[in-house]
């Protein structure tokens, strides 16, 4: 399983973002052609991982959106996006995100106190964005049901371990060795 997600990975160009090997994909980058059937693969295997005994699915803008957009067509659950700008509404609540090649500030709303939800993104790398979003959804008093990345590159799923408490699935693990992005591990 995963085939297409695993092929397409092995075949990423990799670029340098200072000292970062950065790989460029479609489900992480949205660059190069994104191929319906690739996105229905990372769904479907979502829908295999994940708890989907949720009111919501929560994604980071902006590579999480086509992944929740595609899980929210399967499973018929809604979906929210961490948004970069901020939009001033009362519920919002600020993030300040930092990761291995970036820093910003991102922005929640539409979610509720109480709300069960399953958080998606494109990539666990240094875990920094992920870190920040989820003590975030924690302050609004959401309970966050289960987490899923679709690629984990670097350390960053033990640091959401030790600094959250929770537990990261990904679909892949993947490093950069050589020029080229090698499958270490796969979920499914």
């Amino acid at each position: 399983m995963l085939d297409k997600l695993k092929k397409t990975l092995e075949e990423s160009p990799i670029v340098k973002k200072g000292e970062y090997n950065y790989f460029v994909h479609p489900i992480t980058d949205g660059i190069m052609l994104v191929e319906p059937d690739l996105l229905k693969e990372v769904s479907n295997a979502i829908t295999k991982v994940a708890d989907l005994n949720v009111d919501k699915i929560v994604c980071m803008e902006a590579m999480g959106i086509h992944i929740a957009t595609a899980l929210s067509l399967e499973t018929n659950i809604p979906f929210v996006v961490v948004r970069k700008r901020c939009y001033g509404l009362e519920e919002e609540v600020a993030v300040h995100q930092v990761t291995g090649y970036s820093e910003c500030e991102l922005y929640i709303n539409g979610l509720r106190k109480g709300d069960r939800i399953l958080v998606v993104d494109d990539v666990l790398s240094t875990g920094g964005t992920m870190v920040a979003v989820l003590n975030a959804l924690k302050s609004v008093g959401v309970e966050i049901a289960d987490i899923v990345a679709v690629v984990e590159k670097g350390n960053g799923k033990e640091r959401v371990k030790k600094e959250t408490g929770y537990d990261v699935k990904t679909l892949v693990k993947v490093d950069v060795n050589g020029g080229k992005v090698v499958i270490e591990d796969s979920i499914l």
